[in-house]
């Protein structure tokens, strides 16, 4: 159990010199002390922080965090092991923000922490080289992750998983790690734009040029999902572009501490998509869109890019605005009961709830089933559920408890990670055998594709 604030801290020595107190200098010297200073501890933020609900502790909730910080950025505080183990323990789902009336950024402190805590607090050498591997060595590289692709396809297709679990070996793996490889969608090496090219034409009236950002883990496990949505934008009028020189957006760099990289990233996006000449950047990934609508952040302090990626973060958009806004889809009959898990990154981070709703109740003969507090974090949370799984999957059983009271036939949501953990939310709860987790494109798509479709698009 992650131990409360000490009721009396005792100012730090700064003549001290230690990984802890230059981890407090770091905070010092880059947590945003207007944001620090915003908090007017009104508490607001308590009911909707999940790890707060979890533990009732005050060092868990968003306010207590905030304290913590500035704590150690006024030097009352050396920050320890317990620091650490706070900051690490929120989810980062930001909903705080959606309840401060002051209107502060936790999700940015957050980061800033977790950036000063990755260069300074002390780390094993395990620790140390799988941050490597991931955040350096993978994600970044598409070559790489269709190498992984096409190794979890062989596990699938070949028999290799069947045998796993059928000889004992998956209990080697802990039960909510065996659930999980049990409701992975099929992988591919074979991305979107192997599949269509690196252009869609628009059909119809033309609403503009829109740039995909295809995804790192999207365009793995997602490919399907990738490609229909450009086939969707293009049956709304937009000309689609997939650049091959993107690369991964960096939300997972930037959410773990990995701030150099999420730099590089951004970057690396930024010129990519200006050189596409595009009028939108489109995600259909929640967390990765709140990744790119905060570039202008992330690059303020570069003045050669500060209005390149000022241009970015206000041209991103969700696939759900673009297709709101863009000419009628061709939508047929889905006669099933769906109800709908907000994206917390897409709620909280770019502010966007009425248009995946919207888009869900205009399918014709649908029953659009609410979901109660569905706005609540479902405890995914990019690796949260690999870094966290017991916190993980209580908040799992507690949101499928108000998924089974919808008696929905499809679960939407509109982000991988969460569309993983609805799969696996309901494996656990026994509800598999009449319900379905799918993506808000893969939705939109099967109603688009019910009856005879010309805007279906050959590859290029």
């Amino acid at each position: 159990m992650v131990q409360p604030v000490p009721a009396k801290p005792k100012k730090t020595d700064p003549a001290v010199v230690t990984p802890w107190n230059n981890l407090g200098r770091q905070l010092a010297h880059t947590l945003d002390e207007d944001e620090l200073t915003n908090c007017m501890r009104c508490g607001f933020c308590l009911p909707a922080c999940p790890t707060y609900r979890e533990t009732g502790l005050e060092a868990a909730s968003p306010r207590g965090r905030i304290a913590l910080m500035k704590a150690a950025v006024d030097g009352w505080m050396t920050p320890d092991e317990s620091f650490r183990n706070q900051m690490n323990f929120c989810l980062g789902c930001r909903a705080c923000e959606t309840a401060c009336p002051a209107d502060v950024r936790f999700g940015r402190l957050l980061e800033q922490s977790r950036a000063a805590i990755a260069e300074h607090a002390p780390i094993t050498r395990y620790e140390k080289t799988m941050r490597h591997l991931f955040f350096q060595g993978l994600f970044p590289h598409r070559s790489r992750l269709r190498l992984v692709g096409a190794l979890l396809a062989l596990y699938q297709k070949s028999g290799l998983r069947w045998l796993v679990h059928r000889t004992g070996l998956a209990r080697l793996l802990p039960p909510h790690l065996r659930q999980m490889d049990r409701v992975l969608p099929t992988a591919s090496m074979q991305g979107v734009v192997e599949r269509i090219g690196t252009h869609v034409p628009a059909h119809g009236k033309k609403r503009g040029r829109v740039g995909l950002l295809r995804g790192c883990i999207m365009d793995v496990a997602f490919a399907d999902t990738n490609v229909n949505t450009a086939r969707l934008l293009s049956a709304a009028g937009y000309e689609v572009v997939i650049p091959r020189s993107q690369t991964c957006c960096g939300a997972l760099h930037a959410h773990s501490g990995e701030e150099r990289q999420a730099h590089r990233l951004a970057k690396e996006n930024i010129r990519t998509f200006r050189e596409a000449g595009v009028d939108w950047v489109a995600s259909n990934a929640g967390g990765c869109g709140a990744q790119l609508v905060e570039y202008s952040h992330l690059l303020q302090n570069e003045p050669k890019l500060a209005e390149d990626a000022r241009w970015f973060a206000a041209h991103t958009r969700d696939i759900s605005q673009l297709l709101a806004e863009g000419n009628p889809l061709p939508l047929r009959s889905v006669p099933k009961r769906v109800t709908y898990q907000h994206s917390c990154h897409l709620k909280n981070g770019m502010k966007v709830s009425q248009e995946p709703e919207s888009l869900i109740r205009s399918i014709p003969d649908l029953t659009y089933m609410p979901l109660n507090k569905g706005e609540h974090c479902c405890g995914s949370a990019g690796i949260y559920n690999l870094t966290h799984p017991e916190t993980s999957m209580h908040i799992l059983d507690e949101k499928m408890n108000d998924v089974k009271e919808t008696t929905a036939d499809i679960l939407v949501t509109t982000n991988p990670g969460c569309l993983l953990q609805m799969k696996l939310g309901i494996e656990r709860s026994g509800l598999a055998s009449h319900m379905q987790a799918v993506h808000l494109v893969d939705l939109l798509t099967e109603s688009m594709e019910k009856g005879d479709d010309p805007h279906n698009q050959k590859e290029k």
